[in-house]
């Protein structure tokens, strides 16, 4: 009973820290230190307890450095007028006939390039919000597919956080589960480009407000060189380079453009590396052209070596074990993945974020895949098809209410986020037939110890 009393006060906790704004790391730890306390009382030693923190701690310790370069390729590439040039060149081939589906498309590719749903959501997603508002497009299927159009990269891009923290935790390859990802998703992804398309008839851009587009070029140098450094990324991405050495070669560059073509001062591009781009407050595309940084990212790694730190004590005491073995009695690969959508659902209600829907998730299925000696790259690309795109889908967990609030929306969002839907019940339809292999055969899971790190 005091364990069920404090999970429940850890999840009005999160609700509330949600609701108020306030950054989930606080609630996150309050929750660790409550529920460190219950067990300790309950008789567990604190070297135990101390254990099965740390253990929780080392899955996320190869991740945060990638996450941190990633916060200063994201900020370099605004400083670089990478992402500035993408929103131009992508305003300007948006058809007016086509808005919605244009903006699930442009959103998407934002995304795929940025790896992050809040920053592609607040450059590009904000840029078309303003314009469907000014000319009365319906504001529900407008969020619905810039926040859908979001998820597409932050789900399965080199430089997405969660596509790492996945690999992590199931100790498979990020360059696998992306492929992966993609063999899963592309009819999804055409079936609701044709929804949007059709519903772009009955919504039409009436109205083409040019003036985002007029206003870019007044603050950045906007030609196709500056584009170099997504373009690195994305073919040395396809020639298996490993991550980080792409990631520093695509900083590299963006920061040669910053220092040359937009002729930004060394202690400005550092600034920017450090802080995140930021425009005056008074200019026009102040909020749309901002983020990035290696200290913002450092917030999220807090959030999410306290995530890991919590993950691991549940595992560790088993909080979780009664429902992963309710969970566990279909055994084919359909019933497993319909399983991990349920155990998503919970996960994502309960932990308010996306990397606790994450890593809860794989901490209740994994015996299950064990069990049924399930490949590693499997449980990863059922996870990226339930936790990562369900998320959002919850009205007060961060991973949709972020994005909505920064594009100017709301919950309503939801019904019209198609891509989000389809995902996992393609997945579930025809992902996981009886019988089918995966494409990329890896080890098998790792039997849980919950006295030891994982490999």
């Amino acid at each position: 009973m005091d364990i069920a009393i404090a999970l429940a006060l850890a999840f009005m906790t999160l609700l509330i820290a949600v609701h108020r704004g306030v950054l989930i790391v606080w609630p996150l730890l309050f929750t660790l230190g409550l529920l460190s306390t219950v067990y300790w009382r309950r008789g567990t030693p604190l070297s135990v307890l101390r254990q099965h923190l740390f253990a929780g701690i080392r899955q996320s310790a190869g991740v945060l450095s990638i996450l941190l370069l990633i916060g200063a390729v994201v900020a370099s590439w605004l400083a670089a007028g990478t992402v500035p040039t993408l929103v131009y060149y992508g305003l300007q081939w948006l058809h007016p006939q086509y808005f919605l589906v244009s903006a699930f498309g442009l959103t998407a590719l934002v995304s795929t390039l940025l790896g992050t749903s809040f920053g592609s959501a607040g450059t590009i997603g904000l840029a078309l919000m303003i314009m469907a508002r000014g000319a009365g497009v319906s504001e529900g299927w407008t969020a619905g597919a810039i926040i859908a159009g979001a998820y597409v990269g932050d789900r399965c891009s080199p430089m997405s956080s969660s596509a790492h923290l996945v690999a992590a935790i199931t100790n498979t390859a990020v360059a696998q589960n992306l492929w992966r990802m993609v063999q899963t998703s592309w009819v999804p992804l055409l079936v609701s480009a044709i929804i949007y398309a059709g519903a772009s008839r009955l919504h039409p851009l009436t109205v083409v407000d040019e003036a985002l587009v007029t206003a870019i070029p007044t603050a950045f140098v906007v030609q196709p060189l500056t584009l170099l450094p997504a373009v690195l990324l994305i073919v040395l991405t396809l020639l298996q380079c490993p991550v980080l050495r792409t990631l520093w070669i695509s900083l590299g560059s963006a920061i040669a453009l910053a220092l040359t073509l937009q002729s930004q001062s060394l202690g400005h591009v550092a600034a920017t590396l450090l802080w995140g781009s930021r425009l005056p407050e008074d200019h026009d595309l102040s909020l749309i052209f901002q983020g990035g940084g290696l200290w913002p990212m450092a917030r999220v790694c807090s959030v999410v070596l306290v995530s890991t730190a919590l993950a691991g004590l549940l595992s560790g005491q088993g909080t979780f074990d009664r429902v992963g073995r309710l969970l566990s009695r279909w055994s084919s690969p359909r019933g497993r993945f319909g399983s991990t959508v349920l155990a998503s659902v919970l996960t994502s209600a309960f932990g308010c974020t996306q990397t606790i829907a994450i890593l809860l998730t794989q901490q209740i299925t994994q015996p299950h895949y064990v069990a049924t000696q399930a490949k590693a790259d499997t449980l990863a690309v059922d996870i990226e098809n339930s936790a990562v795109v369900i998320a959002p889908l919850i009205p007060w967990n961060i991973a949709g209410l972020v994005p909505a609030t920064v594009i100017l929306a709301d919950a309503s969002f939801i019904p019209y986020a198609v891509y989000l839907y389809l995902l996992p019940l393609w997945h579930w339809l025809w992902g996981c037939r009886k019988g089918r292999s995966p494409s990329h055969p890896s080890v098998a899971l790792p039997k849980i110890d919950a006295t030891t790190s994982p490999p």
